[in-house]
């Protein structure tokens, strides 16, 4: 469809010259960009990496999950990993709103190979090391560029508008744009794709620890998920480097955020942070004695999707694409997949020279029914009167299905079995298909 620019053209300075074709412009440099612009820029083609930030940049969304193995070893990165100073992650863990702690859900009870085995990341760091390996592998990388705009011939992506450091602006073009902005979603929201999933509308605040008590052999480098005593909120517990720990609680955004201001309209999130923790003995506990390194930081946690994944030389990937609720921690994974998924989909394109929105798309409806499987565990965990220790006892032949969707295996494995039985137990969300 014709593209109605938000971003006002007529104030782009004179200075605009038009040079620099390549044949992909990935924007964004995390994980989703570093990947999709790695794989093709490694089979030969001119690829453009613009990231908007000059440094590394601290963020939250810290673990990993097994499946990302094989998108690591496409990158050539298992080694740089093994080699890291990340704490390893065998397992996932969830307490009840008693503090009643699971079995944890050990990776390696569904697969003996070594991708079972996963880690804690510090995202400056990881991010990093992403980039690192990207321009090892031919990818031009450029920092501190911002894009303003893409640009549009019809309904045809031909380039970017680029702000640099010294505020003049230009644009670049390239056969292939890969939108990899995270939830600013630049194409998404310049041609109003984003649609808001109404029943996850959350919130989280979040910090690091240094110091507190962590388990002992392959649990010390498992993460916790905590109910709080009235299950309105859960917390994270993700053990990183530096003695660190990741804490986070997430609750829906109005028992969170708007109902918790003062007379005056004013939000304490530290107050509102320590409130929670009171509500969660379990973690409290762990964490006397430790430091908190930082105040509390704020952010929306609203689960949402693109109508579609890819239009005429344009694809999205990563968090441009959809975003969905942390508990599982989906979000890394998503991102290297889909980068991973977009790069062959491109390869492709360039092979048949076809950069319709039907190439380009091609992986959407796989990469989809992967996220639903996320997306229907998601629901099931926010039903307050559903347990996983309860569906479990009662259909203990699904303990596979679990740990395989919790590692990720929802693109290597059937995992639609287990959902009619959770249904029983719990209400589900209808598929959204693409539209």
């Amino acid at each position: 469809m014709p593209l109605t620019n938000d971003f006002p053209t007529r104030l782009i300075d004179k200075q605009m010259n038009t040079h620099h074709n390549y044949d992909l412009i990935v924007i964004g440099g995390g994980p989703a960009g570093s990947t999709v612009a790695t794989l093709v820029a490694e089979q030969g083609y001119r690829v453009l990496l613009l990231e908007r930030e000059a440094e590394p940049k601290f963020k939250i969304g810290e673990s990993l999950i097994p499946a990302t193995y094989w998108t690591f070893k496409r990158l050539g990165m298992l080694e740089k990993l093994r080699t890291s100073h990340f704490p390893q992650k065998y397992s996932v863990q969830f307490y009840s709103r008693t503090g009643k702690a699971s079995s944890p859900f050990y990776f390696f009870q569904t697969n003996p190979h070594e991708s079972a085995v996963t880690w804690q990341v510090l995202r400056s760091e990881f991010d990093e090391m992403l980039l690192d390996n990207a321009k090892e592998k031919g990818v031009e990388v450029q920092r501190g560029i911002r894009v303003r705009e893409v640009l549009f011939e019809d309904d045809t992506a031909t380039g970017v508008v680029v702000q640099g450091v010294n505020g003049t602006h230009e644009t670049r073009n390239a056969t292939v744009i890969a939108d990899s902005t995270g939830q600013r979603s630049l194409i998404g929201r310049q041609l109003g794709l984003n649609t808001v999933e109404p029943n996850l509308k959350m919130a989280s605040l979040f910090t690091h620890y240094e110091g507190g008590y962590r388990d002992e052999g392959i649990d010390a480098g498992a993460t916790l998920i905590l109910h709080t005593e009235a299950k309105d909120s859960w917390f994270w517990s993700i053990p990183l480097p530096y003695n660190r720990t990741s804490i986070g609680v997430v609750g829906e955004l109005d028992y969170l955020l708007q109902n918790r201001r003062d007379t005056n309209g004013r939000l304490d999130t530290q107050q509102i942070f320590t409130e929670e923790l009171e509500r969660c003995p379990a973690l409290k506990g762990r964490l006397e004695g430790a430091k908190q390194l930082f105040p509390i930081q704020t952010t929306k946690d609203f689960s949402y999707r693109a109508s579609r994944i890819a239009g005429n030389h344009w694809v999205l990937v990563g968090d441009a694409f959809g975003f969905l609720d942390p508990v599982y921690s989906t979000g890394l994974f998503l991102a290297l997949k889909s980068g991973e998924m977009a790069a062959d989909a491109i390869l492709e394109a360039f092979e048949k020279d076809d950069f319709s929105e039907t190439q380009l798309g091609s992986f959407g409806p796989t990469f989809v029914d992967g996220m639903e499987a996320f997306r229907k565990l998601v629901y099931a965990f926010y039903t307050k009167e559903f347990s996983f220790a309860r569906f479990l006892s009662q259909y203990p032949e699904h303990q596979g299905g679990i740990v395989d969707i919790l590692s990720g295996d929802v693109f290597r494995k059937d995992v639609t079995h287990i959902f009619p039985a959770m249904a029983e137990m719990c209400p589900l969300p209808p598929e959204v298909p693409l539209g």
